[in-house]
């Protein structure tokens, strides 16, 4: 166990605080977070650094100031979310790039990653504020699904897309899982969705174009990956979601 004094605070979430030092990033998880969370989370990230594709690396995992930590090399830059913002008129370039990066990540194979369908059970099965019935329809649909395992970044946004003048990395691998690329593209429909409709809908567009995929298909992961979200106790979120996970079908 080590004592470090970490003043350069960049962001904070429920479970973490991620700290600058140097040229590192140092992601503190909260005190009596359970130790299972940090070592998995590295070892989730350390089997996608070995795709090769251009994300941090892990240089540590250890104990900091009575804390877990994971010691990561600090990728600096502006988000792509960053730049969509400060430039609208380009959105469909940068949709565009997106979704190259995201059909990249698809391209690659874990097979010692765990499994996005065991975890979207888990997710439904958890949930209070769906009936046992509509759980059931949910875990049938789920069960139907082709049963695919390609690399799922598993919350695949511009906030997620650092570029910087060395290249594009993304960053924020801890719910990477093997599993359909559709239903990762769903996901990512869904948190684009609760910021505006319009760009969702054109990436989604610009995704089927691309893989000659069924948009019906991909609309058809929706209501899963909504119910699973609503894990997650968002109060922000849960009326679109519901609205979602009420779907039975697209025409």
């Amino acid at each position: 166990m080590e004592s470090m004094e970490l003043k350069n605070l960049i962001s904070s979430s429920e479970t973490v605080d991620v700290y600058r030092v140097g040229d590192m990033a140092i992601k503190l998880f909260k005190e009596g977070c359970r130790k299972t969370m940090p070592l998995y989370e590295a070892l989730t990230h350390s089997r996608v650094e070995d795709t090769g594709l251009n994300i941090p690396i892990i240089r540590e995992v250890s104990v900091i100031n009575n804390r877990w930590a994971i010691q990561m090399d600090l990728i600096e830059g502006k988000t792509l979310a960053d730049i969509m913002k400060e430039d609208p008129d380009h959105m469909d370039d940068y949709l565009n790039q997106m979704v190259d990066i995201q059909l990249e990540i698809h391209s690659k194979k874990v097979p010692k990653l765990s499994k996005l369908k065991d975890k979207l059970i888990r997710q439904i099965n958890e949930l209070d504020c769906i009936d046992d019935v509509k759980k059931y329809e949910m875990l049938t649909r789920l069960d139907s699904m082709p049963k695919h395992i390609k690399l799922c970044h598993g919350n695949f946004t511009p906030e997620n897309i650092i570029i910087n003048d060395k290249g594009t990395y993304v960053v924020d691998w801890v719910a990477a899982r093997q599993g359909n690329a559709s239903a990762d593209v769903a996901k990512t429909y869904l948190l684009l969705s609760l910021q505006s409709k319009d760009i969702a809908e054109r990436y989604m567009n610009l995704f089927c174009e691309k893989t000659n995929t069924s948009k019906k298909y991909v609309q058809d992961w929706l209501p899963i990956v909504a119910a699973a979200r609503l894990t997650e106790q968002k109060p922000e979120e849960k009326e679109l979601l519901m609205k979602w996970v009420d779907v039975v079908s697209y025409e």
